[in-house]
């Protein structure tokens, strides 16, 4: 039996296609908004007249709100000279399609909040209220946290800038409380040749501790230092590159060194919620009369059983003869280095943001800036938040994925 020949149609023709490739577009134009902050004690400001300059150089509109660099000593001339529309309302500032601030939304800002908006601000998770993240998921607004922010090696930068901030105020808080000008002990904290050096105990091994110690070990003070997490001391001491005395948090061991300090550092804290009270009100009674108690952690309701929540306007209390500095936000008292340390990370990423062709495309590209979102187009990115007020949660790369 003959085989049949295969049957040839001319109607249509196999062909290759050509392999389609995710091609970035070209940069987008951005209008970016700088609010004066309202929040309480807030002094620093987003963006610095000289980001602001590099900003508008590259194409993109800046509007200021009047007075918004008050804080950090920066003049509205500042940013008029750096090519900012100066403008006097709040209404017209929030009229950006990008907002940058330095201190969380609050109530008085919702109204303001436009459709499709991004925010680039904190988030600070323990004040966080549940109306806010309601208001902004109903204006479809995408945000971006300070705290979640992620660079390509994989840390926070704001964060630490202003964790090593902190650790460096911390010791010349110390320092001022120590002198008998404010009640003091009339203590010198650093080593004088002849007389033993001021003891200083730091309890948390992070980016605070680490920047606390290496100022104390610089002023000649003797360092000892307390974590749980013994790859966090190694990297301590490796990072200084010098031995220092560490310990995991032993509670006999802690309230001997307690004792015999002159200054007490709490710098411990959890990744979310409350962070872990370590030092009892019974530790902190038996202190030497006259030591200082900071407790860096305070934000996060503090590692010392005895701390307060104070302000820079009264940023101690008396408690067993201790002194207590719990102010939640020291960076603000250090507003124009703390504003340097923001802008410096918010300046390239907006630059960023544009050559990427916007946000939406950004997020496709790089998986650093999706930790630092919390909502993306109204809809909530961020487990802990969801949990928290139990709001719908919805994962951001299948958000993403669904979208292309």
């Amino acid at each position: 039996m003959a085989t049949s020949k295969p049957v040839i149609s001319t109607s249509f023709s196999y062909e290759t296609l050509e392999e389609t490739l995710d091609i970035k577009p070209q940069g987008a134009k951005m209008h970016i908004g700088i609010p004066k902050e309202i929040a309480f004690q807030e002094n620093r400001v987003g963006l610095s007249p000289d980001a602001v300059g590099v900003l508008v150089s590259n194409g993109h509109v800046v509007t200021v709100e009047q007075g918004a660099g008050e804080g950090s000593h920066y003049k509205d001339k500042d940013y008029s000279e750096a090519g900012a529309q100066i403008v006097y309302s709040r209404e017209d500032v929030f009229k950006a399609p990008i907002l940058v601030k330095s201190a969380p939304i609050v109530d008085e800002d919702l109204t303001l909040l436009q459709m499709n908006q991004t925010i680039i601000s904190p988030i600070h998770y323990s004040a966080l209220k549940r109306e806010i993240v309601e208001k902004m998921m109903e204006r479809k607004v995408t945000a971006l946290s300070f705290e979640n922010l992620k660079d390509d090696s994989g840390t926070y930068p704001i964060v630490r800038s202003m964790s090593e901030i902190a650790g460096s105020a911390l010791m010349l808080i110390a320092g001022q409380y120590l002198s008998s000008f404010n009640n003091g002990k009339g203590v010198l904290l650093g080593s004088i040749s002849g007389i033993p050096p001021t003891k200083v105990v730091v309890i948390g091994a992070g980016i605070v501790g680490e920047v606390a110690t290496r100022n104390a070990l610089a002023l000649g003070a003797s360092v000892k230092v307390f974590d749980n997490n013994v790859y966090r001391l190694k990297q301590l001491q490796n990072n200084l590159g010098q031995r220092v005395w560490t310990s995991v948090l032993e509670p006999k061991i802690l309230a001997k060194q307690l004792k015999t300090c002159e200054v007490a550092i709490g710098a411990m804290s959890n990744e979310f919620g409350r962070a872990p009270v370590v030092v009892t009100e019974e530790m902190v009674a038996a202190m030497r009369p006259g030591s200082i108690i900071l407790d860096v952690a305070i934000d996060r309701g503090g590692c010392f059983e005895t701390s307060e929540l104070t302000s820079h306007e009264k940023p101690t209390f008396v408690k067993h003869d201790v002194i207590h500095y719990c102010v939640p936000n020291i960076p603000s008292g250090f507003a124009r280095t703390a504003s340097q340390a923001i802008s410096n990370v918010l300046m390239p990423l907006l630059l960023q943001i544009s050559d990427e062709g916007g946000m939406d495309e950004i997020v496709w590209h790089n998986f650093n800036m999706r930790e630092g979102i919390y909502i993306f187009k109204g809809a909530l990115t961020d487990f802990y938040i969801s949990q928290k007020f139990d709001l719908k949660f919805t994962d951001l790369s299948l958000l993403i994925a669904s979208r292309r």
